[in-house]
């Protein structure tokens, strides 16, 4: 069976997949290597030297495109270095749209390093796509999506940005790591690229770094491929490996993310200490009805405020918290708790970070697998002291 004809559930587990040519091996081996034998010069089987080209990083590839319903797929070092290939596109002069509320790290790499480079960024509020518009320009070479963003949840309407990103032939990159293609394919709704900071869901055990692309078209996949290359910002075999392990158990680990998400939701909007609750899949939530249409269900990422805005107590409660760890990083299967303000986005600046919502008394968790039961009576008792 094709991988284009397969459901999301089979595409995690043989999507781009074969036997190893090999010897047969159904998993495919590590091949820890840096070079390849050659018969003549230039005589070799498609592989010569692994920062180009390595099999358990093909594999890889091959996955990543498959579940993204894209041709092509990359892997690289980081999500950041996934990143860093597509704004390497660019030339200076070039400008950005890109949302507003984001990750600190893509932040931080636009405006300390890129911006140097001449490339400049507008940071704007997506939540209507007619916000974009006003700042499309003729050096106007890439819109920049996240969604849901982070840390606020927000839900970006693909689909309506794609529109606009076509009418003045811009090429659209969204950050689907919250979602994971389980939840949303933004290639399907209209972009270009999709970027994913494979460390989180995809690997989905906290135990590797890693970014992925993929895209469908194949001049742009070549670009992308140049640049993977030149730049050299390439991941290992093993962690190649423990990615690809990862995706085959993708799709049920994320069904038990979105499940105890939703109970963990619930139960923070019916707590009296806490102010508001930031997740996709409640009715209250602006955009519910663009993420009801973009996404299959509303994952285990969630961001709320306690009330009175006091940074002190924010503090305490992620300190009292047991089962969720305090931790950076989010998608593996434990439970993370984070401070956003003074750790994921602390590289952006106080007055920028509370313009979109990210004040002092916001905690974001990454809801694992456990048992809902003690993930809530956790909290429970974090929020209580």
């Amino acid at each position: 069976m094709s991988s284009k004809n397969m459901k999301f559930n089979t595409k995690t587990i043989h999507g781009g997949q074969s036997p190893d040519k090999a010897y047969g091996s159904v998993m495919p081996p590590i091949y820890q290597t840096s070079t390849y034998a050659q018969t003549t010069p230039g005589g070799h089987k498609g592989y010569e030297y692994s920062r180009t080209h390595n099999p358990t990083r093909h594999a890889l590839e091959q996955s990543f495109a498959s579940i993204e319903n894209g041709n092509f797929g990359l892997a690289f070092g980081s999500g950041l270095a996934a990143i860093d290939a597509i704004i390497k596109l660019l030339q200076p002069g070039d400008e950005v749209i890109s949302t507003n509320d984001l990750y600190g790290g893509t932040y931080r790499l636009f405006t300390k390093v890129f911006e140097k480079f001449q490339i400049k960024f507008h940071f704007v509020g997506m939540e209507n796509s007619s916000h974009i518009e006003h700042h499309i320009n003729a050096k106007t070479k890439l819109i920049w999506v996240e969604t849901p963003t982070n840390p606020m949840l927000n839900i970006i309407d693909i689909k309506a940005v794609a529109a606009v990103a076509k009418k003045h032939n811009v090429l659209l990159a969204v950050d689907n790591t919250f979602a994971t293609p389980y939840l949303q394919q933004p290639l399907d709704l209209g972009a270009d690229i999709v970027m994913h900071s494979a460390t989180k869901y995809l690997g989905g055990h906290s135990d590797v770094v890693m970014g992925a692309l993929a895209v469908k078209d194949k001049t742009l996949a070549e670009q992308l491929y140049f640049i993977q290359n030149a730049s050299g910002a390439v991941c290992g075999p093993q962690d190649s490996f423990l990615v690809l392990r990862g995706i085959k158990t993708l799709h049920v680990r994320m069904q038990r993310h979105c499940e105890n998400g939703k109970a963990v939701a619930e139960f923070l909007e019916s707590h009296p200490k806490v102010e508001t609750v930031y997740w996709p899949g409640l009715s209250t939530h602006p955009n519910h009805d663009i993420a009801v249409a973009q996404m299959t269900d509303f994952g285990g990422m969630l961001s709320f405020t306690t009330k009175g805005n006091n940074y002190e107590e924010a503090i305490k409660v992620v300190e009292r918290l047991r089962v969720f760890t305090l931790a950076e990083s989010l998608g593996g299967v434990e439970s993370l708790a984070g401070h956003p303000a003074s750790m994921t986005h602390a590289s952006i600046p106080k007055e920028e970070r509370e313009k979109t919502g990210v004040v002092d008394s916001l905690i974001r968790l990454s809801v694992g697998i456990e048992d809902q039961h003690d993930l809530i009576e956790d909290l429970r008792q974090a929020l209580d002291g």
